[in-house]
């Protein structure tokens, strides 16, 4: 799927209706779609427990709390890519304390151009989250095939006294011959045996 298909979820942590309105008009429904708007960190904390999001972005201060271990919560909660939006004065310290944890900050007022930048920065990062998160789908599939095949060795070993080596190939050549994954062949023997 290209980037111009791609359509990615927004939360929106904002107690500002000027803000609101302006990010809303930077995000079309073509390829952003839902936008969420929460008004404080609390509200955002339950959203998000419910639905995942592609990007969040927070305008600090909200009412009740300034928003920075809420994003880094959620930076670390997976593929969500995360803006805090901060008052020039302290951007500086509150980039120090979250840029490590892959927050992006600006400091605010800032221009309707950097937000644009800002967004095509978060869908880089969203992008490499998304092919790292395939990258570990794929170890950890190659990793539970690796168990079950291990598994029917061993019940190949305890139950039709083959060696290891033995069993290892048997497993390979039924695979070979039947033209199916040695999980498949692994799963006929656990089933079979157990």
């Amino acid at each position: 799927m290209s980037l111009r298909e791609r359509i990615y979820s927004v939360l929106i942590v904002s107690a500002t209706e000027n803000l609101n309105t302006a990010l809303t008009a930077l995000l079309p429904e073509s390829k952003y779609a839902p936008v969420h708007i929460m008004s404080s960190i609390s509200a955002a904390k339950r959203t998000f427990s419910q639905q995942a999001y592609d990007y969040v972005i927070i305008n600090s201060p909200l009412p009740d709390d300034i928003g920075t271990r809420f994003a880094i919560d959620t930076c670390h909660s997976g593929g969500t890519v995360v803006l805090l939006l901060v008052r020039v004065e302290l951007h500086a310290d509150i980039y120090d304390k979250v840029a490590g944890h892959g927050v992006f900050t600006l400091p605010k007022p800032t221009s309707r151009q950097t937000i644009i930048t800002a967004l095509s920065w978060m869908t880089s990062a969203r992008e490499r989250l998304r092919q790292a998160e395939k990258k570990t789908l794929s170890i950890e599939e190659k990793m539970e095939e690796i168990r079950i095949v291990n598994r029917a060795k061993w019940l190949l070993i305890s139950e039709t006294k083959m060696d290891e080596p033995n069993a290892h190939r048997y497993i390979e050549k039924q695979a070979m011959d039947r033209c199916v994954s040695k999980r498949e062949i692994a799963l006929e023997i656990i089933k079979t045996y157990s």
